[in-house]
């Protein structure tokens, strides 16, 4: 049992840990983030019992739409709009990479939870695949929501679209994601593999731009100045 735990959730805390260090102006408060990822965990329950409900009824079950709405537009709209209910409006959220890090919290803390329920029920022998596809990918679609919000809180001209695209964009890859792992069977890895590659390529894109974007005053203008 301490093995399994230990397995669903070392992944999840790796990658926050990753992204929380990659900050490089102003750490996030402890209390903020745990606060996110455990609220991120809180919502493994409502959606499960949603997505249970649809297939004891037989509805949406053909991949299409168990993708796209019951996977990746529930599960990404919970987190969207945990994300903006409990952190948007948080002094400590002051910098465009701050996005990032609270998206990532909140996405790894359902992932992990619904990790450990994984394992438990099917068992350790899928840690490693698990760490690598579905926890690892949950990360990243935080990030991308988070550097959305995050332009959306500091006054981009088109804070409204910004919003949106935080929803959707998640939302259509995490259906693709799953929409190929439903539907491919024994060579998925051949599709995921290079969908990996350019989901990591495109998040670790966003966490430079955020970071370089950061408003240029206080600690930001202090560390600029010192590489002009």
């Amino acid at each position: 049992m301490v093995g399994i735990i230990s397995a669903s959730i070392a992944p999840g805390l790796a990658l926050l840990v990753f992204f929380y260090l990659k900050d490089r102006f102003d750490s996030e408060p402890f209390s903020l983030v745990f606060k996110s990822f455990a609220l991120g965990a809180l919502l493994v329950f409502p959606i499960m019992f949603i997505q249970y409900a649809f297939m004891v009824e037989g509805i949406g079950q053909n991949p299409i739409v168990s993708s796209f709405l019951l996977s990746g537009l529930l599960e990404e709209f919970f987190k969207w709009f945990i994300f903006l209910y409990a952190v948007y409006k948080h002094v400590s959220f002051n910098y465009h990479y701050d996005g990032i890090v609270y998206g990532v919290a909140i996405s790894l803390g359902f992932a992990s939870l619904e990790n450990l329920l994984y394992l438990l029920a099917n068992g350790i022998e899928y840690a490693i695949a698990r760490a690598i596809f579905p926890v690892s990918s949950h990360a990243l679609f935080g990030v991308i929501m988070g550097y959305y919000i995050g332009k959306t809180k500091f006054k981009d001209k088109n804070s409204k679209t910004m919003l949106l695209l935080a929803f959707l964009i998640p939302t259509l890859l995490h259906g693709f994601y799953d929409f190929v792992l439903e539907t491919i069977q024994s060579n998925w890895i051949y599709v995921m593999i290079p969908f990996m590659i350019f989901l990591w390529s495109y998040s670790l894109r966003k966490v430079k731009l955020a970071n370089y974007n950061q408003p240029i005053e206080g600690p930001v203008l202090i560390e600029r100045q010192k590489n002009i």
